[in-house]
C-alpha cells in the first residue's frame, strides 16, 4: 500500500523527471543539467515558498496519504427487520420520513436541521471572497457557521486602542451576513487563538457584535503549528507585524526590504503563536467569556498525541462547554505545511477511536458528557453516517470544512459563467433554475429575496441537501429512523486491523450471537 508520495506533489506543482525512488522521492537517476521539477528542486529556487501548496491563496488543500485505516474500510449494517423510532409499517417506514435534527449544547441547546456544519473560514484570502456564499448558505440549512482564527488581526481597517480591537469591518460584514439570514437554527461561532485572545476579539465579538459563541482553539487536524497565511506586499507585512503578529521574514529589516524591491523576496509569511495549554487556565477562560456574556463557550482541538485529547475530554467536561470539535488528520486547509499535512497527527478513524474509549471511560464515571463533533476529511453522507456511528453515542454531528467551501466554490463559479452568458436578467435567474436543482424550491421560499442569495449559497443549500437526502438513505436501510438511535453496531469492520483499531466487530464475527439463536 503507498502511504505516501514524497517530493512530488500536484499540491506544491511538482513532479519528477523519471521514476522516483520509493524512499526518497528524488528520481531514481538524478541527471546533471534538470532545471528542478521536483520539491527539492524547487526548493533551491523557491526555498521555504515550496513548503505550502500552491498556488497559495487560491486552493485548498488535503493530504494525498493512505492512511491504513479510514472510514473506507467500515460498512454500514443493513436489515430487512423491523424499525427503530417509527412504526414498522411499509407505508410509514420510509426513508424521507427519518429525523436528522440534532442539537448540541450544555443548558443552551443549539438546535441544526441536520448532523453537519462547516469549519473555520478564517483569515485566508479564500475564506475572506468565499465568506459571503457560505454564511448565507449555511443559514438557510439551519446549521452551525463557525467564523475563524485571526479574521480581526488581518482586517486592513481594523481599529485598536491599547492593543485591542475596537472596530473590525470585515468581522462586522461577516456577522451581519449571517445574521440577515439566520432562522432560528444553528449559531455563528468566533474562534479565538492566542492572538485574538490578546487582541481583544471575543469580547469585540460578544458585546458589540452580538455574536452568541466563542470557540476557543487549541488546533486542527491538517497542521501542528498556528495558522499562517501569506502577505503579498511589504505595507502588509509590516503592519501586521506591528499588530504583534510574527511575520517572516522581518519587514521592517532593510536587507528584507532591498530583496523585496529586487523581486527576490516575492511574499511574506504571517505566523500564529502556539497556544499552551493547562487546565486551570483554560477552566478559568470558559468561565471569562462566559462572564462577559457568550451564550455558547465551545473547543476545537486537533490530530494531537494521545494524552492531549485526554485534556481536551477532562478539561471540556470539567468545564461543561458547549461542543468539543476534533478533528483528525488528513482532512483539508488552505493554509498548512503539505508535508506537515501529510506525515504529521492521528487520522481521524484512530483520533475518534479514541476519543469514544475516553468520552465512555468518563461516562462510567457519572462526568458530565459534552456534546461532540468529528472532523477531518469528511465529504459524503456514508462518511457522515460511520462517523456518528463510531462515535456513538457521543458524536452529535461532523464538522466539514474543505467539502464545504468546495461546494461555495463550484457555485460561484457556475454562477460567474452564467453572468458571463446571459448578463443579471430574467435569462440568467432561468440559468440558475437549470443550473441547481434545488434553486427553484429556494425562488419559492424567498420570493424576490431569492435574487439576493448568491451561486455559492445556492450550491451549498444544493450540496447538503444532497447529504442529507443520502443519510436518510442510509439510515433507513439500517432501520433507524432517528439520529439518536444510530450506534456502533450499525459498522463492521472490513479488516481485522479495522476492527482492533476501532472495537467495532470483523465483518465475519459481527452479530453472530444472534444467529445461533435463529438456527438453533
Amino acid at each position: 500500500m503507498s502511504l505516501s508520495k514524497p517530493n512530488a506533489s500536484v499540491a506544491t506543482l511538482t513532479t519528477t523527471r523519471v521514476t522516483p525512488s520509493p524512499i526518497s522521492g528524488l528520481c531514481v537517476t538524478c541527471v546533471d543539467g534538470c532545471p528542478g521539477y521536483c520539491e527539492v528542486g524547487r526548493s533551491a529556487l523557491r526555498g521555504k515558498e515550496v513548503i505550502y501548496p500552491q498556488p497559495f491563496g487560491k486552493v485548498i488543500a488535503g493530504s494525498e496519504k493512505d492512511y491504513p485505516v479510514d472510514f473506507s474500510h467500515f460498512n454500514i449494517q443493513g436489515s430487512c427487520v423491523g424499525a427503530v423510532g417509527i412504526e414498522a409499517d411499509p407505508d410509514k417506514a420510509l426513508f424521507h420520513a427519518v429525523d436528522l435534527s440534532t442539537e448540541i449544547g450544555a443548558e443552551n441547546k443549539i438546535k441544526m436541521k441536520a448532523p453537519f456544519f462547516t469549519g473555520a473560514l478564517g483569515s485566508t484570502e479564500i475564506a475572506r471572497v468565499n465568506w459571503e456564499g457560505a454564511a448565507i448558505g449555511i443559514a438557510i440549512c439551519g446549521a452551525v457557521l463557525v467564523c475563524g482564527e485571526n479574521v480581526c488581526g488581518m482586517d486592513p481597517e481594523a481599529e485598536l486602542k491599547n492593543g485591542k480591537v475596537v472596530r473590525s469591518p470585515e468581522l462586522e460584514r461577516r456577522v451581519k451576513i449571517y445574521k440577515d439570514w439566520y432562522e432560528g437554527y444553528g449559531t455563528m461561532l468566533v474562534q479565538a487563538n492566542v492572538e485574538d485572545t490578546r487582541l481583544g476579539v471575543p469580547e469585540y465579538a460578544v458585546e458589540k457584535l452580538g455574536v452568541e459563541g466563542i470557540e476557543i482553539k487549541w488546533g486542527q487536524g491538517a497542521k501542528d503549528i498556528g495558522g499562517e497565511v501569506k502577505l503579498p506586499s511589504l505595507e502588509r507585512a509590516v503592519q501586521l507585524k506591528r499588530r504583534g503578529y510574527i511575520v517572516i521574514p522581518d519587514a521592517e529589516d532593510p536587507v528584507i526590504q532591498e530583496s523585496y524591491k529586487a523581486g527576490g523576496i516575492r511574499e511574506f509569511e504571517r505566523h500564529s503563536r502556539l497556544g499552551m495549554v493547562e487546565e486551570e487556565p483554560f477552566l478559568r477562560e470558559v468561565k471569562r467569556l462566559r462572564g462577559m456574556g457568550a451564550k455558547y463557550v465551545t473547543l476545537k482541538t486537533g490530530a494531537y498525541r494521545a494524552p492531549d485529547l485526554a485534556r481536551a475530554v477532562k478539561f471540556a467536561s470539567e468545564a461543561k462547554i458547549d461542543l468539543l470539535t476534533v478533528d483528525g488528520a488528513g482532512g483539508g486547509t488552505g493554509m498548512s505545511p503539505w508535508r506537515m499535512m501529510n506525515e504529521w497527527g492521528i487520522p481521524t478513524v484512530y483520533l475518534e477511536s479514541l476519543l469514544y474509549k475516553f468520552l465512555k471511560r468518563l461516562d462510567e464515571k457519572g462526568a458530565f458528557i459534552p456534546s461532540c463533533a468529528i472532523a477531518g476529511g469528511i465529504a459524503l453522507e456514508d462518511q457522515i453516517f460511520k462517523a456518528i456511528a463510531l462515535g456513538a453515542p457521543y458524536i452529535k454531528a461532523v464538522c466539514m470544512g474543505r467539502a464545504t467551501l468546495t461546494a461555495a466554490m463550484v457555485g460561484k463559479t457556475q454562477g460567474q459563467l452564467l453572468e458571463e452568458t446571459y448578463g443579471n436578467g430574467k435569462e440568467y435567474q432561468e440559468g440558475l433554475l437549470r443550473t441547481f436543482i434545488e434553486a427553484a424550491q429556494l425562488r419559492e421560499k424567498y420570493g424576490e429575496d431569492f435574487e439576493r442569495i448568491p451561486p455559492a449559497a445556492i450550491a451549498i443549500y444544493t450540496y447538503y441537501d444532497r447529504l442529507a437526502t443520502g443519510l436518510r438513505q442510509l439510515m433507513a436501510g439500517a432501520r433507524k429512523f432517528a439520529l439518536e438511535f444510530v450506534e456502533r453496531n450499525d459498522l463492521i469492520a472490513l479488516t481485522h486491523e479495522a476492527a482492533g483499531v476501532s472495537g467495532i466487530p470483523y465483518i465475519m464475527e459481527a452479530d453472530m450471537e444472534e444467529v445461533e439463536k435463529i438456527l438453533g
